[in-house]
């Protein structure tokens, strides 16, 4: 049974159900927890970008009087619910509408001065957002000053092709950078006067007060610095803020303890400073399931779904496949059937499908005609040969009962006639030995250089006397570059058929005309006769074997059938074709088109075929 087609399909077609339900499956539950993931990204980028626009607010506002219309914005294009109370649950603003319950935990702190989350440069290094400005911001007439100084700077490297950028951070200074990572350091000398770089007198008043802010935390953690804390204060960083390059410089000679006490001096001076300019720390609540992380779970209803769903899906494709599985043997049972039968029989497959089945149909229906047509073939063989070898057999025959009965003296006259006739036995035995070496690949070829014209001359010097006796002219045109690699005695033989039979169909007074000419790769060889022609449905069956134009079949007119027949395997033998053209009335043409040969001289190469 396992050999069998139909169990073959449906087991296939069964593995390909079950493998693309579990395919499928897998897809869906892959791409369903990239989706929730993706989702929960999206929520975390919201989450983020909702913090850091109401941490930006705090760092720009001294209260949260105002926040309520930011946070109905945020709320309307994030789609979350945002409320913002103290660290008592005071309510400070809420999205949603009154009373509406708070989560459970806030998701963060809102404090300017004291923020892990915020992404900004230099945030992660003091946890202070880098907008709270307080002091430090400068007023119009600085402002406007560092402007032209930055813009002087701009074209002095302006001038030696550097192209500038100008960043303006959260304080108002300007801070003139170059472009695409170019190094100005050749042309610091030149256009860097320092003077964009001084703290104004606004930063110097700002940078005092921490000072004094910091110095007693740095002179109990025995810190000891001499004169202003802060002179080493670079506002041209715009990586620095506030007075924070100050730590680091510090920190870049000081490793250990004393240095780590220093850095948290100075980031409490620096909150100290800028907490009168900030809101009061606050608590954020986002949305009301935030609680609870999404997981994707199947319910056993939908485990039940799916396998339902499943199994319906395996059942259909076992069905369509039976039928269909069905429908591809039927054909394939009535090949068989037709090819178990007895050959007589030829019988037919229906085609009932333009599948593979079908076509196949169609296949051995052909190789059946041909079956058909070759036994028809074979039986008119048989009978041709028969009747060839019955009339000079019927002739010999009498001729001797007659002789032995002494009703005729065996004279001169009926020897030669019955020599003729046994010369005819023997030429259609010879015929047909050569054809059967030829069908059997044994006929052997004695390949030499042989020149087209010399081969039509020799053959017209054979049949030069058969041709003065019928009154018929024998013409020769030959190309002295067309060359063969032939067996000489062969092609004699080949042509000779032909011009013999030119000459039974050509009138006196006609003309036969041997040519041969040089075409590409091929020499031309024709034999071409002003005679009565063939007739256009003849011309198929001109080279078949026991095949005459006349139906009578005398040999008056005629000769054995097999001349044209043996032409056409002695050419094929060559490598050759052969082809019949005519009009009827117009006499005909037969032309061997066999491969060129090179004019040479060296030993005639032995062959079997």
């Amino acid at each position: 049974m396992r050999k069998r087609l139909l169990v073959r399909l449906l087991f296939v077609s069964a593995l390909i159900a079950v493998c693309s339900v579990a395919a499928t499956a897998w897809l869906a539950v892959t791409t369903t927890t990239r989706a929730l993931k993706e989702e929960q990204g999206q929520d975390l980028a919201a989450d983020n970008s909702i913090l850091a626009e109401l941490s930006g607010y705090a760092a720009t506002h001294s209260d949260w009087a105002d926040v309520r219309r930011t946070v109905q914005a945020l709320a309307a294009r994030t789609g979350r619910r945002i409320a913002l109370t103290t660290a008592d649950r005071t309510f400070v603003a809420d999205s949603a509408p009154r009373g509406t319950p708070l989560p459970p935990r806030p998701a963060a702190s809102v404090d300017p001065l004291r923020t892990d989350t915020y992404t900004e440069s230099g945030a992660q290094l003091s946890g202070i957002d880098p907008r709270v400005v307080g002091p430090y911001r400068l007023p119009a007439p600085e402002r406007a000053k560092l402007e032209a100084l930055a813009a002087r700077r701009e074209r002095c490297y302006g001038r030696y092709g550097l192209q500038t950028a100008r960043v303006t951070t959260a304080s108002g200074r300007p801070v003139v950078t170059t472009a695409d990572g170019a190094d100005p350091a050749g042309y610091a000398t030149v256009c860097e006067d320092g003077r964009l770089n001084m703290p104004t007198p606004t930063e110097q008043k700002a940078l005092g007060t921490l000072s004094d802010l910091a110095r007693p935390c740095l002179k109990g953690a025995g810190v000891g610095l001499d004169g202003r804390l802060f002179l080493t204060y670079d506002p041209g960083d715009r990586n620095s803020f506030n007075g924070s390059h100050l730590l680091a410089k510090y920190l870049g000679a000081n490793k250990g303890p004393v240095a780590r006490s220093a850095e948290h001096c100075v980031l409490t001076a620096r909150r100290t400073q800028l907490e009168p300019y900030v809101a009061p720390a606050a608590e954020l609540f986002l949305g009301i399931g935030d609680q609870n992380p999404s997981r994707f779970d199947m319910s056993p209803g939908n485990k039940a779904k799916v396998v339902g769903v499943a199994g319906l899906v395996l059942a259909v494709t076992v069905a369509v496949a039976a039928v269909v599985a069905i429908r591809l043997v039927r054909p394939l049972r009535a090949l068989t059937e037709a090819a178990g039968a007895p050959p007589e029989l030829h019988v037919r497959v229906p085609v009932t499908t333009r599948d593979e089945t079908g076509i196949l149909a169609e296949a051995f229906n052909d190789l059946a005609e041909r079956r058909e047509r070759l036994e028809a073939q074979r039986k008119a063989m048989v009978s041709d040969i028969a009747h060839e070898l019955r009339s000079p057999l019927t002739n010999i025959r009498g001729w001797l009962e007659v002789v032995r009965d002494g009703v005729v003296e065996p004279d001169p006259a009926l020897l030669d006639s019955l020599h003729e006739e046994a010369l005819v036995l023997q030429r259609i035995i010879d015929d047909l030995q050569d054809l059967a070496a030829a069908d059997a690949g044994t006929l052997r070829l004695h390949r030499e250089p042989l020149r087209a014209g010399d081969l039509l001359e020799q053959v017209a010097a054979a049949h030069r006397v058969a041709a003065d006796g019928a009154g018929v002219v024998l013409g020769i045109e030959a190309d002295p570059a067309a060359w063969l690699e032939a067996d000489p005695v062969r092609m004699r033989q080949a042509l000779g058929n032909l011009v013999s039979n030119a000459l039974r169909h050509t009138p006196a007074a006609g003309t036969v005309t041997l040519a041969a000419r040089r075409a590409g790769e091929d020499v031309v060889l024709t034999v071409a006769d002003t005679g009565s022609g063939i007739a256009a449905e003849d011309l198929p069956h001109v080279f078949d074997r026991f095949w005459r134009a006349e139906k009578s079949r005398s040999r008056r007119t005629g000769g054995s059938g097999l001349g044209l027949a043996i032409v056409r395997q002695l050419v094929a033998a060559h490598g050759g074709t052969a082809e019949a053209v005519s009009e009827p009335g117009e006499g005909a043409a037969l032309t061997l088109r066999l491969p060129a040969g090179r004019p040479r001289h060296e030993e005639p190469r032995h062959e079997e075929l």
